[in-house]
């Protein structure tokens, strides 16, 4: 089969094309009907080649998909239903049209996930490689957001889902990757098939908001875990203006994390604390609330709680030793 150029084909019959198997339409404003008991909330983030990915191992499809979760990730750890996306591709010369297929389609199956009611995708050149522009914009029912409680010492801190997996994934592709570049050996990362994917694409469940406002659980704060625990978790101490303790033995790894650590030489607690790229959702509950959350999401990993103000940000050893969050872009002496 040969290669369409963007340039036989055409921005506008690009367009045309790349929306005609999808439920949306080309050429539209981004926009949904609301009222006056919403507020809406917007997001957005640059991926860019060479920073935020690699073409060399990265499958377009899930990288499609992986930038528009870590979008909408943000809305949803805000307690906001995503609504509508808006998609703008810095194409370099080195892709052609079914590249760009490829990535569309990943981005579309995850506003489908998400039942994203319009998307707007808009195609300009780029000299450096790819890059990847996505915004999305939600919408948080006054109701709810008026009835979520205020964050307390004690309240649990809950993850959604395993950490460090991702740096470790991402670790052991760059490593195969150069091995390739040296001796030709093809990978075999059979063994680590869950840890790679949990790098190349991470999941958000799309019914989470819906679960929370049927049960009556309504977290008093939440983040997405974008560049590590030990950075979320600063910055609820700091918005909160309370302590928080985190338990390294209640962290949440899959299970061949460890022996994989063991073969990078990384250790496997400071990949979940700084590594990144995990997309979890990191929620703070009521104590109140406790029992019944343990019941109804069972899947989600209870590694902590808030404290007093005085405590900061600190890790708890399993012998019982408090250690301060350090984490990259923050201060080494700023502990709250």
């Amino acid at each position: 089969m040969s290669q369409e150029n963007f340039s036989d084909i055409g921005r506008i019959e690009a367009l045309k094309r790349l929306f005609g198997n999808t439920p949306y339409k080309p050429f539209e404003t981004p926009c949904f009907e609301t009222s006056q008991s919403v507020y809406l909330t917007t997001t957005s983030r640059l991926f860019s080649e060479g920073v935020d990915f690699s073409l060399i191992y990265f499958p377009l499809k899930h990288l499609g998909y992986k930038c528009t979760i870590a979008v909408l990730g943000e809305l949803v750890a805000s307690l906001s239903h995503p609504k509508v996306l808006s998609v703008r591709l810095g194409i370099s010369s080195k892709l052609d049209f079914s590249h760009i297929e490829e990535l569309w389609e990943g981005i579309v199956s995850a506003a489908k996930e998400f039942s994203i009611s319009s998307v707007s995708l808009d195609l300009v050149p780029s000299r450096n490689g790819l890059n990847i522009s996505i915004a999305a914009t939600g919408q948080t029912l006054m109701k709810i957001d008026n009835s979520r409680p205020k964050p307390q010492s004690k309240d649990l801190l809950c993850v959604s889902g395993n950490l460090g997996g991702a740096y470790l994934g991402m670790r052991l592709l760059e490593k195969e990757r150069e091995r390739f570049e040296k001796e030709g050996t093809q990978p075999d990362l059979e063994k680590y098939r869950m840890i790679v994917g949990e790098y190349l694409k991470p999941t958000i469940s799309p019914n989470i908001l819906n679960h929370f406002e049927e049960t009556g659980i309504l977290p008093s704060s939440g983040y997405l875990i974008t560049r590590g625990l030990a950075d979320s978790i600063k910055q609820l101490v700091r918005d909160s203006g309370l302590g928080a303790k985190i338990y390294a033995e209640r962290i949440p790894f899959e299970g061949n994390s460890f022996t994989l650590g063991k073969e990078l030489d990384i250790d496997t607690v400071s990949a979940a604390l700084n590594g990144g790229e995990d997309y979890r959702l990191l929620f703070t509950i009521p104590i109140m609330k406790a029992e019944q959350f343990r019941r109804d999401f069972q899947s989600f990993d209870i590694i902590g709680h808030l404290a007093q103000p005085e405590v900061g940000a600190v890790i708890v050893t399993p012998e019982g030793v408090e250690l301060p969050l350090k984490a990259q872009g923050w201060p080494e002496d700023d502990n709250q």
